[in-house]
């Protein structure tokens, strides 16, 4: 048999998967999960990598496969020895990579893990006799928070959810959990929708809905331009069957489901804090509606919840709220009612580092949004919080912020600007926004980085006011992830309320 013919027919988890060579690239969570699963189904798999976790380095031999540690900048001999048929990378891989050139080179099957777990999602079966039906989230900015809902929402309305993918949970451990699910809701990179772009009719996925929350630049290194970017964000409505959500304020996004090949049938609905249409999510009165799946949808809407609900949870942000309508449409594209919305909404919390109000003092509010790690996702944090100290910068991927300054970063009391990229961000401040008082904290500067980010930060706020940490930057820079800086964020804030209050009860004046 061809193995073109084979791989076409890689479409079950009860196929013949026995002896395919399979060379899986990386051993992060994904890498381990790939290859745990390939050797379960009786493939030949080697693992490369540069460097592993010693758990992953000391099970890959125990599961069956072979491991290879090393430099990948050149294709190891060990690789051109195994021939594999089949290439699976890890998201991080990105198409310039030498690896990766060779292996579309050689005309080799290139996949990513999600590929791999659509092929293989009847495992576990759900009640009916049919695998789980996916639900896909990407965007540049709020896919986690909208997963995380989406799931909340499904299994608020008596749905066995499971969020998983580019939110840390691979999807091949989701699809081989033994108590199964009835929706897997999905988070897709650019990264790992770049892989999807790549694979043949027989490994595309056919989601059930799908959404695109909003585009800006973002990742362009990695992807090579803006546009490239733009069509591995597009993929996410390939095969839609029932419901593409788009953000009716980014036009983007509109055009993504208008370019889109879907199934026959699907809809396009869409989502924006405005007055919706028929066939839309929105905010009539301060009131989140329905009006996409609702039998008189021409004539009136579904309440969900209200903006003033939100607010006494601390879900009121605008860009939250806009989080909030996409999900609501994709769990009542599955058929979750109303009620059964409102009420999940009581009790969501947001994770860590995504606008979480770390401390109140002295007429301060402190803001911890390390995970804003682009422009687009810092101008929804400074519109939330207008006149904001702005802690602003790190690794810009290649990004530029004289847009964000100009527009956003205008309206911000004051600005601290840190990181390593910081030369890019204080020309932007000088030319788009000369107004705004800025202090740089360099590396050579005494003391933990975030201490004296504080410390000016503090100084710089008039009276009463927020703190909004907000790179805009990836942190790899000064951090081991965003969530590093913004858990260094809230020790140094702490750190600087405990020195105020004790200096207070001393007598001496406390130090801002």
């Amino acid at each position: 048999m061809e193995i073109a013919e084979r791989l076409d027919a890689l479409t079950s988890w009860h196929a013949d998967w026995k002896g395919l060579r399979v060379a899986v690239l990386g051993l992060s969570v994904t890498g381990f999960s790939t290859a745990d699963t390939l050797t379960e189904l009786g493939a030949e798999v080697l693992v490369l990598s540069e460097s592993a976790k010693e758990e992953y380095a000391r099970l890959i031999p125990v599961i069956g496969a072979r491991l290879e540690l090393g430099s990948l900048t050149e294709v190891p001999e060990a690789l051109r020895e195994f021939a594999p048929e089949v290439v699976i990378a890890s998201p991080g891989f990105p198409p310039t990579h030498p690896l990766i050139e060779w292996t579309m080179q050689q005309g080799i099957a290139l996949w990513g893990d999600v590929e791999l777990a659509w092929r293989v999602r009847d495992k576990v079966l759900r009640a009916d006799g049919r695998p789980a039906e996916w639900i896909l989230i990407t965007g540049t900015n709020g896919k986690t928070t909208t997963t995380q809902l989406t799931a909340t929402l499904l299994n608020s309305g008596g749905l066995r959810a499971a969020p998983c993918g580019n939110i840390g949970i691979p999807v091949l451990d989701a699809v081989r959990d033994p108590g199964g699910f009835d929706v897997l809701v999905v988070e897709l990179s650019s990264h790992q929708l770049w892989y999807l772009g790549r694979s043949a009719p027989a490994g595309q996925l056919i989601p059930h809905a799908a959404t695109c929350l909003n585009l800006a630049d973002d990742h362009l290194i990695w992807h090579g331009s803006a546009e490239a970017y733009r069509a591995a964000k597009a993929f996410v409505y390939r095969n839609t069957r029932v419901a593409c959500v788009y953000n009716k304020s980014d036009p983007a996004t509109l055009r993504m489901v208008e370019e889109a090949d879907v199934v026959e049938g699907a809809r396009a609905i869409g989502f924006d804090l405005g007055t919706p249409g028929p066939s839309d999510v929105g905010v009539v009165d301060g009131i989140l509606v329905d009006r996409a799946f609702h039998d008189d949808r021409r004539h009136s809407a579904l309440e969900l919840t209200t903006v003033a609900e939100l607010a006494s949870v601390g879900l009121s942000a605008p860009h939250t709220v806009q989080n909030i309508l996409a999900a609501s449409a994709l769990a009542r594209s599955l058929g979750v009612e109303p009620a059964d919305i409102h009420d999940a909404l009581q009790t969501f919390t947001m994770d860590a580092h995504r606008i979480q109000i770390v401390a109140e003092h002295g007429g301060i509010r402190w803001v911890d949004d390390s995970k804003a790690t682009n422009p687009h996702a810092a101008a929804s944090s400074l519109r939330a919080y207008p006149g904001a100290v702005w802690i602003v910068g790190g690794d810009l991927k290649g990004v530029a912020l004289g847009d964000l300054v100009e527009h956003a970063g205008s309206t911000a009391s004051a600005a601290v600007v840190i990181g390593a990229d910081r030369e890019p961000v204080l020309a932007a401040f000088r030319r788009h926004a000369p107004h705004v008082p800025v202090a740089e904290v360099v590396p050579a500067d005494t003391g933990e980085v975030m201490d004296r980010v504080v410390e000016l930060a503090a100084g710089m706020v008039d009276g009463e006011g927020t703190v909004l940490l907000a790179p805009a930057a990836a942190s790899f820079d000064q951090f081991r992830s965003y969530a590093d800086r913004g858990e260094r964020f809230a020790a140094a804030v702490r750190a600087w309320i405990e020195r105020g209050s004790a200096d207070d009860a001393d007598g001496s004046p406390a130090t801002h």
